[in-house]
């Protein structure tokens, strides 16, 4: 049996009761905490640097959940911000609006904040909410900026982009190109160059880079977003606009589309009379665009019309049929806005029927109108011309509700946004509603000289508080294109206001009816040809057309002769006042 000896060097202590090893330190990491955890936290940030700059979903992933958390915060503060508005008890309707208008600007303001703080898509999505027209003015309005804040892509950019996406660098393909760009959207920016191959001063249209980078997690955050807020407020129901912008971004984003776009719209206008003009494409690819450039000022800029003595009336006038062509006779139209358009005085080869060309500008958005939908949309309007009467209310109704799926508690609200005035007796005032004895008009042809008291009947139309609601179920309801035709309406009115035309109000709704009664006789003919239509019924359309065409042509007549003396009297107005140079500038609507 052996024995086992154990010795211990220097002084016995308590550490050589406890181990067999050598006396050591335990590790205490608070004893170097001060070394410790910055370093834990510099290596943290240094590896989520990294992973930031150099590996995409990371990036995605860190951007994604701030731009969705930027939004959604925005969305439902506003979103409870109008539950308790509404909620409130008041004292008197006129505090009860004015504390639904200020939740408006709150809740506009809000997420306009977000959208510019995300940027990208993100714009388009407000510009989108800014062209909304049944929306609150105070929405509209808090969006409008939207159509001109957008950030430049540096220099440095473009020039890696076309490298990458054309292969050649901006000095091979150009003579000069501006580094400043002349416009900035949020998909795109503009810039002039002198072209190589075609010997052309031209405008570049250049995507932003980074768009189709972040496209899809962009998408899918604005689409998530919106879910979330439909579930736990169904009432504001906005997912059809992340549907919407799934469905079109694409396109829009697609240079080669917009070519495509560009030479279909030549073709439709080709043998008509007209004062549009179409900037020809000279190359398209998918992220740039090469284009004709095109001099001139905005359509309702007055001075640009009066320095080249371009009538303001007729410029609305051409305006409405441009844009009511697209819809009822070509069933395919142009996403437009204001800032698609230049004026320019005519040439000598020019088209047009006046001494004026508007140019058409960004072909990257068309709708379609599919026959029955736009044939049942021109049947709508033209019972809105109707005066009411039983049948006439019964047939506005009718249509509303084939156009748009609109139920008779919607129908006001549906009929202001499409004239931009309130609806016509006997459609606002329901049989068990509120009574008013304001005198009404009875036809949009009755229109012109409506007053502010009118507004009464809407607001006891609807429930006080269910405005808002009443709205955004129009728009879920409302079928895109019919949106998109209510759009263009609007634009057509929003210019006619702008250009200070001295024709009545409602003339420019008179092109649009012309042009609906254009529609439905198109459509009744080619029943007839398919043998839907009996002889009898066909003869009797045939009656109708001529005599409501000619009819809405004498009225245009009349409305026109008032509108040539309102701007004779303005003459000599300036005349009295200021000589010539302010009869001119008078009879231009310049003061």
């Amino acid at each position: 049996m052996h024995r086992v000896i154990l010795k211990f060097r220097g002084q016995p202590s308590w550490r050589s009761s406890r181990s067999f090893l050598p006396s050591q330190k335990p590790f205490r990491p608070q004893e170097k905490s001060w070394l410790w955890y910055p370093g834990t936290l510099l290596a943290l940030t240094g590896v989520g640097y990294y992973a930031y700059e150099n590996h995409q979903p990371s990036r995605h992933a860190v951007l994604a959940t701030l731009r969705c958390s930027r939004l959604a915060r925005a969305a439902i503060s506003g979103a409870i911000d109008y539950k308790l508005t509404l909620a409130r008890t008041y004292t008197s309707e006129e505090e009860r609006l004015e504390a639904v208008s200020q939740c408006h600007v709150r809740s506009a303001t809000k997420v306009l904040n977000a959208l510019l703080a995300n940027g990208g898509i993100y714009i388009k999505l407000g510009q989108h909410i800014a062209s909304l027209i049944v929306l609150p003015k105070e929405w509209t309005s808090t969006m409008a900026p939207l159509q001109d804040r957008c950030d430049a892509t540096p220099y440095e950019g473009i020039a890696a982009l076309f490298l990458s996406d054309m292969g050649q660098t901006i000095g091979e393909l150009f003579d000069d190109f501006d580094p400043i760009p002349i416009g900035v959207a949020s998909l795109a920016q503009v810039h002039v160059g002198h072209h190589k191959a075609s010997g052309r001063k031209v405008a570049v249209k250049v995507q932003h880079p980074h768009l189709v980078e972040f496209f899809n997690i962009d998408i899918n955050m604005v689409q998530s977003t919106l879910g979330w807020i439909k579930y736990w407020f169904p009432e504001f129901e906005f997912t059809w606009l992340g549907e919407e912008m799934r469905e079109n971004l694409p396109r829009e984003m697609d240079f080669v589309h917009e070519a495509r776009n560009t030479a279909r719209v030549v073709a439709d206008f080709e043998n008509i009379k007209t004062s549009l003009y179409i900037p020809e494409v000279i190359s398209a690819n998918k992220r740039v665009l090469i284009m004709e450039y095109i001099q001139g000022g905005r359509v309702d800029d007055l001075a640009y019309l009066s320095q080249h003595n371009i009538d303001r009336n007729k410029v609305a006038l051409e305006l409405t049929r441009i844009f009511n062509r697209m819809v009822f006779m070509n069933g395919w139209f142009h996403a437009v806005s204001a800032g698609n358009l230049l004026i320019r005085p005519a040439s000598k080869s020019s088209n047009s029927p006046y001494n004026f060309e508007i140019a058409l500008l960004d072909h990257g958005l068309y709708f379609d109108l599919e026959r029955e939908l736009r044939v049942n949309y021109s049947r709508l309007w033209l019972s809105l011309i109707a005066r009411s009467s039983p049948t006439v209310d019964a047939d506005r109704r009718k249509y509303a509700a084939l156009v748009g799926d609109i139920t008779s508690d919607l129908y006001p609200v549906f009929e202001a946004a499409i004239t931009g005035r309130l609806s016509p007796d006997g459609i606002i005032e329901a049989d068990d509603g509120p009574k008013s004895d304001t005198q009404r008009a009875t036809g949009m042809l009755d229109m012109a000289s409506q007053i502010e008291e009118e507004m009464e009947l809407v607001r006891n139309t609807v429930a006080p508080g269910d405005i808002l609601v009443s709205v955004l179920d129009v728009l879920r309801r409302l079928p895109r294109r019919v949106l998109m035709v209510m759009k263009l309406n609007d634009l057509a009115r929003h210019l006619d206001h702008s250009l200070a035309t001295t024709h009545s109000s409602v003339r420019i709704f008179l092109i649009t009816s012309k042009y609906c009664m254009k529609a439905v006789w198109q459509d009744e003919k080619n029943r007839f040809r398919e043998g839907g239509l009996g002889l009898g019924s066909f003869l009797g359309s045939a009656w109708v057309f001529a005599t409501e065409y000619s009819k809405i042509t004498f009225i245009e007549l009349m409305m026109d002769w008032q509108a040539s003396l309102v701007k004779s009297s303005a003459w000599l107005r300036g005349f009295y006042s200021r000589g010539l140079a302010g009869a001119h500038d008078a009879a231009a609507g310049l003061y």
